[in-house]
């Protein structure tokens, strides 16, 4: 059974180089074409299976043995660094067939990205590349047959360069097959045990893609945004969510409310099977430049027990939409730890809310639905909706890269990014984790506490970003926070025990009048000497939702955490946001304010002098070969008003580009000679020198010798002709001993020492001079050999920039 490739990327990728793989060739490609079976235009290759092949692979999401008829699966196709390919085919078989028929393909698949894939136009089973061009990794959802197909086979075909390559059981080809009712309880993510070593340390970034521009449709463009992000490392003896699933409360009070207080509860009661809390601000409005606001991001550990992680964070407002990552394994096969994975996420209904549109108002879906992707078909009025049932745009793409290892590392293959480290601080230390990259300045003292009686409140100290080496690397908050309580109080009443920020409160206990919430925190440290901690952790307070509750009042939501102050120092505002659940039962408008400010304070504005927007790019070299200058500026943020700033705001530094062409240099040409014969016919020359000789690709040489004829008076013959002949002769021997005899008296007064060695180079790099002398070792006092001088040379060394 082989692979198959579409003909039309075969003849785009003929225009640029010829086809060459095994078991391809011009009877086949003819056979191919007569075919009149289904799909018969897409190329069928015969081949060998290739012995440890790993260069590419094709994975199902939590690579299950079993699927679920009716449930749909992220595939990926990907190629390890450093490889690529141009184009490829994606299909999916049952098991035995040989995809001539219709009834021989299974399942349908569904695009994710129309920029990277397609369906094959003469054969819209099969997926295939959008335009040949150089890609590490592709990304489709399959959709399971139903039941009674059996096995499946997903398989795949990659162009590489000049080559197909293509396998009935490698790392292309995935059997998978239909689960039975008998092992209906059996999870359809089998992971696999792992045997990394030593502990990896990853920074996981969130990037949102959901804006008006991107998704118009019914787009809120009030309070949408982001909730806080919220997730841990674990084994794969804890899932917090997965696709099949039924969403826990947690999970339900994030995907309803974006309130990750429930969730973080239940993640925090499996502290056997969990490593890290993973946990990150919300975001509003929901799309934001990067250049405006930093992505939310949060760092986390793994090892070899717990070796998976997940996160969710809620699309709001929505009925009970988010995004997220399920027990994506960080371990690899070959007992190291993953370098980076990028995911482009969809969003996912949670099952537990019926609502179609973006502000449904709450209509519980019972009983209780699975997690399942949203698709383009759901309902008409759906802001995803797509009556030709086309792909939903992504919302979202996370990022998790892989910062430090620590400890003895046991992979096979060895890592082409050395990040061991001496040790890993514990995700919860507070010391100052600040990359090489970014310089700043030093603290400013803390403000005045926000509370001034013995309640909890917040101070707040600043520093300035003067430099961000790295644009790659995001350099962490300039603003720090610490709990205190105002003048004589007494924090924790001296207590050694190390507590945890209060977690947030969690939602009112009623919908509608007075209800009570509740917050909590844990043990940081317990005592050195054993005791135990008597400081409380859970406190609770009154609430109070919709005041209102007759059929004239709309229901809203608690009011969500206070956004960052306006102000970086002085006196700034701070706004808060919620949503409106439900419009009035009557029909009338709903008056309920939506948006929240006060005053804030920061410190004094005179403790920071200036803040300064990161360095730019360096611009071009301002020569385009030899050495040049290249120039770097940034912005004064502050306003002039807080005080002088004496930093500079502009870096200028040598830049060294490949050496500047030098053509080739000649002397003017020299008189003709005489001609080379007395009488008759002869010739005459002329010459020149070089110079300077070409280099680095300059002009080169044109002649330096040139020759023309010439003619003199007739030669007479006769025996008195011979004599005069022999006379000129003779004369002419004696003038050019002469000549000689007086050369050798210059050349004998005239005498130079041997070069000397070269000196060394005058820089290190960037282009420098390197010299070299010959000295006159007896000089003449005649006037007549003054030009009996000194020799020097030149040559250039170190070229190589800097």
């Amino acid at each position: 059974m082989g692979a198959h490739l579409q003909p039309l990327a075969l003849r785009l990728l003929a225009l640029t180089f010829p086809l060459v793989a095994k078991g391809f060739s011009d009877e086949t490609l003819e056979k191919a074409a007569k075919s009149e079976g289904y799909c018969s235009r897409i190329l069928r290759a015969q081949g060998t299976r290739r012995e440890g092949y790993n260069e590419f692979s094709l994975r199902v999401e939590g690579d299950p043995e079993f699927y679920k008829p009716g449930n749909s699966y992220r595939v990926t196709l990907s190629a390890a660094t450093p490889a690529y390919f141009r184009g490829f085919t994606l299909i999916a078989l049952k098991e035995g067939k040989e995809g001539d028929k219709e009834d021989d393909h299974a399942g349908t698949f569904q695009i994710i990205d129309e920029e990277e894939t397609q369906f094959m136009s003469n054969c819209p089973v099969a997926v295939t590349e959008s335009t040949p061009r150089r890609r590490t990794r592709i990304q489709v959802f399959w959709t399971a047959p139903p039941t009674g197909t059996g096995c499946v086979i997903l398989k795949a075909s990659i162009v590489q360069k000049r080559i197909i390559y293509f396998q009935d059981e490698g790392s292309l080809t995935k059997k998978i097959c239909e689960q039975d009712s008998a092992s209906e309880g059996v999870t359809d993510k089998p992971i696999l045990d792992c045997c990394a070593c030593g502990t990896a340390k990853y920074r996981l970034t969130f990037y949102g893609n959901w804006s008006e521009k991107t998704h118009p449709k019914d787009f809120p463009r009030r309070t949408n945004h982001w909730s806080a992000i919220i997730g841990s490392s674990h084994s794969k003896n804890y899932i917090l969510w997965e696709y099949g699933g039924y969403a826990s409360e947690g999970v339900k009070q994030v995907a309803e409310l974006g309130s990750p207080v429930k969730m973080e509860e239940e993640i925090r009661q499996q502290s056997d099977e969990v490593l890290t809390v993973i946990k990150a601000k919300a975001q509003w409005p929901a799309w934001q430049p990067l250049n405006v606001r930093a992505a939310p991001s949060a760092e986390f550990s793994v090892d070899r027990h717990r070796h998976l992680m997940s996160f969710l964070t809620m699309l709001g407002p929505s009925p009970d939409w988010n995004v997220g990552l399920s027990a994506e394994d960080l371990c690899t096969k070959d007992c190291g730890w993953v370098q980076k994975v990028v995911q482009d996420l969809i969003p996912w209904d949670a099952g537990t809310d019926s609502g179609v549109t973006y502000e449904s108002p709450n209509k519980p879906t019972v009983p209780q639905e699975k997690i399942r992707p949203l698709t383009s078909l759901d309902h008409p009025q759906s802001p995803f909706y797509d009556p030709e049932g086309g792909s939903i745009k992504l919302v979202a793409r996370v990022v998790i890269e892989r910062i430090a290892r620590k400890g003895e590392q046991c992979n096979i293959v060895p890592d082409n990014i050395d990040d061991i480290v001496a040790d890993l601080a514990p995700e919860e230390k507070e010391e100052d984790d600040t990359p090489e990259t970014c310089i700043y300045s030093n603290w400013s003292p803390w403000s005045a506490c926000s509370s001034s009686t013995c309640e909890k409140g917040k101070r707040m100290r600043q520093r300035m970003l003067k430099a961000q080496l790295d644009l790659s690397v995001p350099c962490p908050d300039t603003q720090d926070f610490q709990p205190c309580m105002g003048p004589g109080c007494s924090d924790e009443d001296g207590s050694t025990c190390m507590m945890s920020d209060w977690i947030t409160w969690s939602p009112c206990s009623v919908s509608c009048g007075m209800g009570t919430r509740s917050r909590e925190r844990y043990v940081k440290q317990f005592p050195e000497d054993g005791s135990m901690c008597k400081v409380p952790t859970e406190e609770t307070e009154k609430c109070i939702v919709n005041e209102e509750c007759s059929p004239s009042s709309c229901l809203v939501t608690e009011w969500g955490e206070w956004d960052e102050c306006s102000a970086s120092c002085g006196t700034g505002m701070k706004r808060r946001h919620r949503m409106i659940k439900m419009t009035p039962a009557d029909g009338s408008m709903c008056k309920a304010e939506t948006t929240e400010a006060e005053k804030c304070m920061m410190p004094e504005c005179h403790t920071i002098p200036c803040l300064l927007s990161p360095w730019s790019e360096w611009s071009d070299c301002s020569v385009t070969c030899g050495k040049g200058m290249r120039t770097r500026q940034r912005m004064l943020k502050s306003a002039a008003e807080l005080g002088d700033c004496n930093e500079e705001l502009e870096q200028a530094e040598k830049c060294m580009l490949p050496e500047c062409p030098i053509d080739c240099e000649l002397t003017e040409w020299s008189q003709w000679s005489e001609c080379n014969t007395s009488c008759g016919k002869g010739h005459m020359i002329r010459t020149r020198m070089i110079k300077i000789e070409p280099q680095f690709g300059g002009t080169a040489c044109p002649e330096t010798v040139q020759r023309t004829k010439c003619r003199v008076r007739k030669c007479l013959r006769g025996p008195g002709m011979e004599k005069r002949r022999w006379k000129e002769a003779r004369e002419k021997r004696r003038s050019e001993q002469a000549k000689k005899n007086l050369d050798s008296e210059q050349y004998s007064v005239c005498r130079l020492k041997p070069w000397t060695a070269w000196t060394e180079c005058s820089t290190l790099c960037g282009g420098g001079i390197q010299e070299r002398y010959m000295m006159v070792k007896k000089r003449s006092k005649s006037t007549q050999f003054t030009s009996c001088k000194d020799k020097k040379e030149l040559r250039a060394c170190n070229v190589h920039p800097c």
